[in-house]
């Protein structure tokens, strides 16, 4: 962390235009916002920017249009949110960023904010263009990257742009940072990894990079069949991903060789259909029509005394099929019992991926976590080891 420019109280910022480009990526139905927690996140930021006398430029994604203007994109329903929440004045600039929106962005009293419409209506930003860049960073005198989410991206809001402006990243881009630092740089041993998912092929390279970093990884979800199935085991109709066996072997090689234990399920909870009631298995049990959809209560017992015997444990991908009540409880009851130990045994409790965090929503307990990301591919990707191009450009020289 020591290495990057992270945005201080020191830096003054009185009547200056600063720029936060945020990951303001909300679900949005009919147009209203069905979960405003990107949102809420990052609005004590933001104030502290007003307070300081700041002209606040928000610029955000919402969506894939595809470098086009698609109207259910529009950040129309954020601007309405953002007005609602904040008692200081707030415009949204609609057209481009030509020179008159320089010319708004100037215009701006100090403690005003100016949101601009949704970035990715430009297909320049996703082809990350010098030019296009350079008109973003015209439009203030500091940059502050908030949105760790977007930063495995070369996008223009992204990287481009630091080549133009000063550049420094926020509070939430450090959190994200330093809870992946608390899983493979400064961790506290035992760490647990409980990973789950439908394809072992998108995770092979996480799954290395955490064999080397933790004491067990624990497989649960779809993801788990595979490995079940390799070991021999009927795995009914279940999701299963094709040609996974070479995958899973590696796996298990790569635990061994690293003395990283591999947990998979001992039991299992199915039904006939996604949308039917739960029938509990042992894994010589499962029928030739059975789908798993949930671990069982053996193994949720193992996960537990795994857990009990951790430090830190790193959660991504629900246990089950947690959209259906009938088999959150695999989730729910792991959720319950790392909370538990992050408040009573001091236990290091970090979540990435927004399914994981969706599904600790349910029980009420995320606030007792020691971190929750919602930044997905970005967070993974760190893990892995790869350098995130928006994080390169934030280095110091």
């Amino acid at each position: 962390m020591s290495d990057l420019k992270i945005f201080s109280d020191s830096i003054q910022i009185d009547n200056k235009r600063v720029i936060v480009r945020l990951d303001l990526n909300v679900p949005i139905k009919n147009f209203k916002i069905e979960d405003d927690t990107r949102i809420r996140v990052v609005i004590p930021f933001i104030n502290k920017l007003l307070k300081k006398k700041a002209k606040v430029i928000l610029i955000t994604h919402l969506g894939r249009p595809k470098g086009k203007v698609v109207p259910e994109f529009s950040l129309n329903p954020i601007f309405n949110y953002l007005q609602k929440n904040f008692k200081e004045k707030i415009y949204f600039y609609q057209n481009g960023f030509d020179e008159k929106a320089v010319d708004a962005s100037n215009k701006l009293a100090s403690g005003e904010m100016l949101l601009f419409e949704n970035i990715r209506f430009f297909k320049e930003e996703e082809s990350n263009e010098e030019t296009f860049a350079k008109k973003l960073a015209d439009l203030g005198d500091i940059f502050i990257n908030e949105a760790f989410s977007c930063s495995h991206r070369k996008q223009a809001s992204i990287h481009k742009i630091t080549k133009f402006i000063d550049s420094y990243g926020g509070p939430i881009l450090e959190k994200e940072i330093n809870s992946i630092d608390l899983i493979i740089k400064n961790k506290k041993r035992p760490v647990t990894c409980i990973i789950g998912g439908s394809k072992v092929s998108t995770k092979i390279n996480i799954l290395s990079s955490l064999s080397k970093n933790a004491d067990n990884i624990v497989i649960v979800g779809a993801m788990a069949n595979n490995f079940l199935k390799f070991n021999g085991l009927n795995v009914g109709a279940s999701l299963v991903e094709k040609d996974s066996e070479n995958i899973v072997k590696d796996i298990i090689v790569m635990g061994e060789k690293n003395k990283c234990n591999i947990i998979i399920p001992v039991d299992c909870n199915t039904s006939k259909n996604v949308s039917g009631n739960s029938t509990y298995k042992s894994m010589n049990d499962v029928g030739s029509e059975d789908i798993i959809l949930d671990v069982g209560k053996k193994t949720i017992e193992l996960i537990s005394k795994t857990i009990d015997n951790s430090n830190t444990v790193f959660w991504n991908g629900p246990a089950g099929y947690y959209e259906n009540k009938n088999f959150s409880v695999g989730s729910e009851l792991i959720a319950k019992k790392i909370a538990e130990n992050t408040k009573s045994k001091s236990l290091i409790s970090i979540v990435g991926g927004g399914d994981t965090v969706a599904a600790i929503k349910n029980t009420g307990l995320e606030k007792v976590f020691t971190y929750l990301s919602t930044a997905g591919g970005a967070f993974l990707e760190s893990l892995e080891g790869k350098e995130l191009p928006g994080i390169q450009v934030l280095k110091k020289n």
